[in-house]
């Protein structure tokens, strides 16, 4: 059996060169995609230029979400105040028109939020502010 080596037979400093080609072999795979790659940065070098109007763009929409917010707010407050002042001369309970005036109220706090950037917050208020309105309506 002397022809034949087992892995306890083989040199250590023969595993240590055998591991060093290896890893030379992974280095030199590693070197190929860096060369690989190193065409990347060329193609996406006009993806900065293509997306600078984006800033414009995030302004653009910021903006109109501030006016959305604001408009909607304002309108909310006054339907619900109109809805207060037309609920108080009736005959509903008292319940009603301060549901509505509580709601445009919040609308009218969500309009200041919108005008002050806080577009996500306002949101929030005014659909709170409505579904207070639409809760007073039930009491009618």
């Amino acid at each position: 059996m002397r022809g034949s080596t087992t892995e306890s037979d083989v040199e250590p400093a023969t595993k240590e060169a055998a591991e060093g080609l290896e890893a030379a072999g992974g280095a030199e795979e590693r070197a190929g995609g860096a060369e690989q790659y190193a065409g990347a940065d060329e193609e996406y070098a006009g993806a900065d230029e293509e997306y600078a109007g984006g800033a414009e763009d995030y302004v653009t929409d910021a903006r109109r979400a501030r006016w959305a917010a604001v408009g909607t707010g304002a309108l909310l407050t006054c339907a619900g105040l109109a809805a207060a002042l037309l609920r108080s001369a009736g005959a509903a309970p008292a319940l009603v028109p301060a549901a509505y005036a509580v709601g445009a109220a919040v609308c009218a706090f969500a309009a200041v939020l919108g005008a002050k950037g806080r577009t996500r917050r306002a949101l929030w208020s005014l659909i709170a502010g409505t579904m207070i309105m639409a809760l007073g309506d039930q009491f009618d």
